[in-house]
């Protein structure tokens, strides 16, 4: 990874734990923009508590960044993200992607991730996902 700011945040990204949250955040301007499939908040106590809150409520949440790439002041990245549901032995994994956005000082002043929640999450909830993938195959069928 050849920019210095991509190859900062992908390692934060990778070693994120409760611990090494605020290093993360250190990472981000005061006024970042963060939005994802679920949230769209502005600033840094806003995203803290969306990392907050994936810690609490998840168990071995992990980021494995695939690919990386920066142009000019903005970084694409693919990733999986793997976790356990509490209470549950069976691990998930999410495919997605992030835009990012530097400000001038170097800061990341947006964080867009963008991931599929019906392909990725719902469909594979017991009950959601028997009605999505009828839905799906209906939907098939209706096309044809």
């Amino acid at each position: 990874m050849a920019d210095p700011r991509t190859a900062r945040v992908v390692q934060h990204f990778e070693a994120l734990t409760p611990h090494t949250l605020p290093a993360l955040l250190a990472l981000y301007a005061p006024e970042a923009r963060f939005k994802d499939p679920f949230n769209d908040v502005q600033g840094l106590p806003a995203i803290e508590a969306i990392f907050q809150h994936m810690f609490d409520t998840l168990d071995a949440p992990r980021f494995t960044v695939r690919l990386a790439v920066t142009e000019g002041d903005d970084a694409f990245l693919t990733w999986d993200f793997t976790f356990q549901r509490r209470g549950s032995s069976q691990p998930w994994r999410i495919h997605g992607s992030t835009h990012l956005h530097f400000a001038p000082d170097g800061r990341v002043a947006l964080h867009r991730d963008y991931w599929d929640a019906a392909e990725e999450l719902y469909a594979k909830l017991p009950l959601l996902g028997a009605l999505m993938r009828w839905l799906q195959n209906r939907l098939r069928v209706a096309a044809r």
